[in-house]
């Protein structure tokens, strides 16, 4: 989707019945051409597209796209500026590469799972937003614009091995970075940016509604505290964390008395750094993300609009496009009749 949106024409070789993963989102901008490896014809013409591509983007365990005669040895072979992107969980080395699993276990593994969510139940996980995602998907889009950027002086191609778990390392680097900082604690009773602060979590308002208060710095905190009424004294040791616990329970006794509407008039326009923690449904109506046109409309389908923004060349969503109509562009019109004549 990401590369769609910013101008490439991707094509997707699915199996039968597909991934049981339709979306109209995240698949837009694509053709989707439903290929089966059994078939010599099919075969051919998946070589044939791989010789026509800038990148391939595979997402298989380690050895499958070998198995399948597929891998990048064989591809690179008659494509040397082929850039052929793979996509883990646990990478192509190491004792878990052959295993299954999940975004779970990535971030699980990585050391970021177990420094979210309260302190008296397990770690929570935050959707598959940080390992599939961030971790994974983001990283290989950075590896392969850098290597379509080498590409340009070296004219060849290379292998990207994006793993999620490094991939979750790397997002992980701040606090890699000051683990012998205190204020970087990871210990959920202690953690700044976990919850334990009671200047930076969620509180319920008296209507059962969630807002999110992220009063890191200390004239953001005294907006926060002016505009609650909490106690003048709060005002003095934010970071002591032993007023935390104490300081958390009065925010949240003061955030019940109004309703969310009510809190965000209140802070409308000030420094609090206080937000309304809206649903998915909720933020694609949110007149802020309106205005930026953060979420756009495009057949009846409220939807992201493409990032980043560029000032010259903007991105835009495209629609699903037709297979054939795209192979025929590539060059590939008489493998697709080859194709369709042994059927």
């Amino acid at each position: 989707m990401l590369l769609a949106d910013l101008g490439a024409e991707v094509v997707r070789l699915d199996r039968p019945g597909g991934n049981g993963w339709r979306n109209p989102i995240v698949d837009r901008g694509r053709a989707t051409i439903i290929v089966d490896l059994k078939r010599e014809t099919d075969r051919e013409l998946c070589f044939s597209i791989a010789k026509q591509a800038d990148v391939l983007i595979e997402g298989f365990r380690p050895g499958v796209m070998e198995r399948l005669g597929f891998g990048p040895d064989v591809l690179l072979a008659h494509h040397p500026s082929l850039v052929y992107a793979r996509i883990t969980g646990w990478g192509q080395t190491g004792p878990l590469a052959s295993t299954a699993g999940h975004d779970i276990d990535y971030i699980a593994v990585s050391g970021a799972l177990a420094a979210i969510g309260p302190q008296d139940r397990p770690p929570v996980p935050p959707l598959n937003l940080i390992g599939d995602f961030a971790g994974g998907s983001l990283v290989a889009a950075l590896g392969i614009l850098a290597a379509l950027r080498e590409r340009e002086q070296s004219g060849r191609g290379q292998v990207i091995d994006a793993a999620i778990v490094d991939g979750v390392a790397s997002l992980m680097s701040m606090f890699t970075g000051l683990r012998d900082n205190p204020a970087a604690s990871l210990e959920r009773d202690r953690s700044l940016l976990g919850g334990a602060a009671p200047f930076y979590r969620c509180y319920t308002c008296s209507d059962g509604l969630p807002i999110a208060v992220g009063a890191l710095e200390p004239q953001f905190y005294a907006e926060l505290v002016r505009l609650t009424g909490a106690p003048p004294e709060f005002l003095k040791s934010q970071q002591d964390r032993e007023n935390w616990a104490r300081r958390t329970q009065a925010f949240a006794a003061l955030f019940a008395q109004r309703s969310r509407p009510e809190w965000l008039r209140i802070f409308a326009g000030s420094d609090a750094c206080v937000a309304p923690a809206l649903t998915l449904a909720e933020a694609m109506h949110d007149d802020h993300l309106r205005t930026r046109g953060t979420y756009v409309e495009l057949d009846g389908i409220i939807q992201n609009a493409p990032i980043p923004r560029f000032s010259r060349t903007p991105g835009r969503i495209r629609r699903t496009q037709v297979a054939d109509e795209a192979l025929r562009r590539w060059g590939l019109g008489d493998a697709l009749e080859r194709r369709r004549s042994s059927s």
